[in-house]
């Protein structure tokens, strides 16, 4: 249609433009004009009548349609060795059904769709050869951070916080590939973390699991205050999560749930790479600690802390925290408490092992040019975290995996299980840290274990974890709430 109606505008135009030419108004009368016309009529009409109509389009109201977030499908998985949670004997050639992305049933044997009573077209998901385990948990990271944004100094002062909401995406994606399937976030801007938590869980982007703090607690001039600019710049930042006084600091945990904090982070003591001066020990009072405490537990939120000095980590233990981030200069009398309170340690060691272990790895390592406050207190820290975690492991100290993720890069916090097995554990008590361990620290109780009505977060490794802890890293396969989002080895991205 559209072509004919070209045809006739150009036939229009020809009228108007040959009425001007007088060689073919004068000759003969206007014979020749007059012939001329009838003969590009002719030619005209007969093109037109060649070209097609075109079919009349019939659209129905909302197509195409917007396009819908993933759901879980049923699923069957024939597990060659199934762990359904580390320390229980390994299941050999095993089914695991999911269902509305729940773990339905484990069956003994590979079983089919009609066995199990599921529609035909239900996934099959070949994973004979294989180690299938729950997902892991990581309870310590900063996944807006680092990355791709680590080559580009300074971009807290130039970006908004979508750009880290962003980066963010590729550094969650980067750790779900990496079989972690939950991450808890202690530290990052609450527009940031909060956006990217959300969007994963309404399935606008894949990624694991958040639980976010957005930004921890602190006391003025603390861990996790502004520091090192000029006057103008220090008060123009938010201080929202900053307090002082044991009021102060309520007002400031309650606002921090009421804007979407999964759990509480606070900074109980100094830290190793903020550029202060004022050391690793206690900077909150034991007033402040407590009220923090129990503003958060009465809002069924769970509280952890960063604390380096003995000091802090003692009374964050004494006031009843949950967990101890980091726990860098915890002696026997500290890990002991932790031990009778119940309090987990999460101690953070790969990132160590990253940025070097001795201050001459330091001097040659990612972080030598550093700001001279936080290189001399890294240099102190040398290799302590590790004989800590041999210390906590003789002890019996509750521990669950947590990586710092984000001084070390995304992707490889399986790594801090393997330090954990350098460090004296079996390579069955490190899976525990990432799974059973890491859901009763976090107050979760629909995972980290694969049974009926948990999560379907399950994952499939190459070799055998129980023999060689190094086999974590041969994350082949991940499945989050029951979704596929890896398969022989590639991401699934529908």
């Amino acid at each position: 249609m559209e072509s004919r109606l070209d045809i006739l505008r150009g036939i229009e135009l020809f009228y108007a433009y040959s009425n001007r030419l007088p060689s073919l108004r004068s000759v003969n009368g206007g014979v020749e004009m007059r012939l001329f016309k009838a003969l590009t009529l002719t030619a005209c009409a007969a093109i037109s009548l060649a070209i097609p109509a075109a079919a009349q389009r019939n659209v129905e109201p909302g197509q195409p349609a917007h396009p819908a977030a993933r759901t879980a499908l049923p699923a069957i998985i024939h597990a060659g060795h199934l762990i359904v949670e580390p320390g229980k004997p390994v299941m050999a050639n095993a089914t695991l059904v999911t269902v509305d992305g729940k773990v339905r049933s484990i069956e003994e044997g590979f079983r089919s769709a009609a066995e199990l009573g599921l529609p035909p077209d239900a996934q099959l998901i070949d994973l004979s050869s294989k180690w299938v385990l729950p997902g892991f948990m990581d309870l310590h990271v900063h996944v807006t951070g680092s990355g791709i944004a680590e080559h580009y100094p300074g971009l807290r002062l130039r970006e908004e916080d979508a750009f880290f909401a962003l980066n963010g995406y590729t550094n969650a994606l980067a750790t779900l590939m990496a079989g972690f399937t939950t991450i808890r976030d202690l530290g990052a801007p609450n527009a940031a973390i909060f956006s990217l938590r959300d969007a994963i869980d309404y399935g606008v982007v894949p990624g694991p699991h958040i639980i976010a703090a957005g930004e921890g607690i602190s006391p003025t001039n603390g861990h996790g205050d502004s520091h090192g600019m000029k006057r103008a710049f220090l008060d123009a930042e938010p201080h929202d999560n900053v307090c002082d006084g044991a009021d102060d600091c309520r007002r400031a945990t309650r606002a921090a749930i009421k804007y979407g904090a999964d759990v509480i982070k606070v900074h109980v003591t100094g830290g190793v790479l903020d550029p202060s001066d004022a050391g690793t020990e206690q900077q909150f009072t034991d007033e402040e600690l407590t009220a923090i405490a129990d503003a958060a537990h009465s809002m069924g939120r769970k509280v952890t802390t960063h604390a380096h000095g003995k000091g802090g980590i003692d009374a964050a233990v004494r006031a009843g925290y949950d967990s101890i981030e980091h726990g860098m200069w915890a002696d026997e009398e500290s890990l002991q408490l932790m031990k009778q309170r119940g309090t987990y340690l999460i101690p953070t060691v790969w990132p160590i092992t990253w940025v070097g272990d001795t201050p001459e790895k330091v001097l040659r390592g990612p972080m030598k040019d550093i700001n001279p406050a936080s290189l001399n207190k890294l240099l102190k820290l040398g290799d302590q975290p590790k004989k800590l975690v041999r210390m906590a492991i003789e002890i019996g100290t509750p521990i669950a995996l947590g990586t710092d993720s984000g001084i070390a890069p995304h992707g490889t916090n399986a790594q801090e299980m393997v330090e954990y097995v350098e460090a004296g554990m079996t390579p069955v008590e490190a899976l525990k840290t990432a799974t059973v361990n890491a859901a009763d620290a976090a107050g979760l109780k629909d995972r980290g274990t694969l049974a009926p009505g948990m999560v379907a977060d399950v994952i499939a490794l190459d070799g055998d974890p129980t023999a060689d802890i190094n086999a974590v890293s041969s994350v082949s396969f991940v499945m989050r709430d029951g979704i596929v989002f890896k398969r022989d080895g590639a991401e699934v991205k529908e």
